[in-house]
């Protein structure tokens, strides 16, 4: 395997460039997949490779429940610095188990509260809360349990057509599935922290999809630039009530770019930005990365398993 093991941990500092020109040059539909993909990808590949360098460390312990044969010589000498990098793999890839596995269950957690929460209510679309404070917010529920939860102190601020493009941003966050965005590239953060910078991106370009979904259902952009201005001036200073991790009208990403994009032109819709352009030199620079980080742990994958069956006495 040699550092070919290793390429998968750093390869994610390829996709840095794209993570902020993404915010800025494509439209927030393919930048939010593109982001999200490459992210899923470099994280699935740096965890095999840790686990890959794992199996090297827990083979040298003392009492191991792995086949003696596991380490033996030829199969330590297929990870570089084997002694100190396998060792240091273990308590690194708990943490990564451990990190994810909270993660997950906070988010059910976070999920199952907000229904619970909303039990009272009548079986509707829309759930307003009488609660003084402003917020809202998209709640998944898979199929005719989405829900977009608003409460009146919001209502009470936003004129007719404002409240338009409220509903209309958070039916979006719904019909486009953003919860499962966020959450995957969370994980792919917590997985490889250099995966950081595309979590940030991705909070934005999901916020910025939902923005222009429902600035074309209400014909207006600026209706929804208006919605989105107050909503953040309201609720400026008041306690966030919005449960951590689902989409809201004004809290997720710099809420002043993004009245800024609206009050601009529609971004226009492209598959793949062209190479000779920046964000179009940075999306190629991503994906190669995250090729190669595929093939490198694909090919440790492969390496190590006939390493180790070659290893093990019939």
């Amino acid at each position: 395997m040699g550092v070919f093991v290793f390429l998968p941990l750093v390869l994610p500092l390829t996709a840095w460039p794209i993570a902020r020109l993404a915010e800025q040059h494509l439209h927030p539909r393919t930048a939010t997949r593109l982001l999200t993909g490459v992210a899923a990808v470099m994280a699935a590949c740096s965890t095999l490779c840790l686990a890959l360098v794992m199996v090297v460390g827990t083979a040298q312990l003392p009492g191991n429940p792995l086949p003696d044969g596991w380490s033996d010589p030829e199969v330590r000498a297929a990870v570089p610095y084997d002694e100190v990098a396998g060792k240091a793999a273990i308590p690194a890839l708990l943490a990564v188990l451990v990190v994810c596995g909270r993660t997950w269950w906070r988010h059910a957690r976070v999920r199952r509260r907000a229904h619970r929460a909303l039990a009272g209510l009548r079986e509707t679309e829309v759930a307003v809360l009488p609660d003084g404070a402003p917020y809202a917010y998209a709640l998944p529920g898979g199929g005719r349990r989405d829900r977009v939860v608003v409460t009146t102190g919001l209502l009470e601020c936003l004129e007719p057509a404002e409240r338009r493009a409220l509903f209309a941003h958070e039916r979006a966050h719904l019909s486009a599935r953003h919860h499962r965005f966020l959450l995957t590239v969370r994980l792919a953060a917590q997985a490889n922290p250099f995966l950081r910078p595309l979590r940030t991106a991705v909070s934005y370009t999901t916020e910025r999809w939902a923005d222009e979904d429902a600035a074309r259902t209400v014909g207006s952009r600026r209706a929804v630039a208006r919605a989105i201005g107050k909503a953040a001036l309201v609720s400026r200073g008041a306690p966030s009530a919005t449960p951590a991790g689902l989409a809201g009208l004004a809290v997720a990403g710099p809420v002043p770019r993004r009245v800024a994009a609206l009050l601009g032109p529609a971004p226009a819709v492209r598959t793949w930005p062209s190479l000779f352009t920046a964000v179009g030199v940075a999306a190629w620079g991503a994906a190669t990365g995250a090729v190669v980080s595929a093939m490198s742990s694909a090919n440790s994958a492969v390496t190590m398993v006939l390493i180790l069956h070659a290893a093990t006495p019939l």
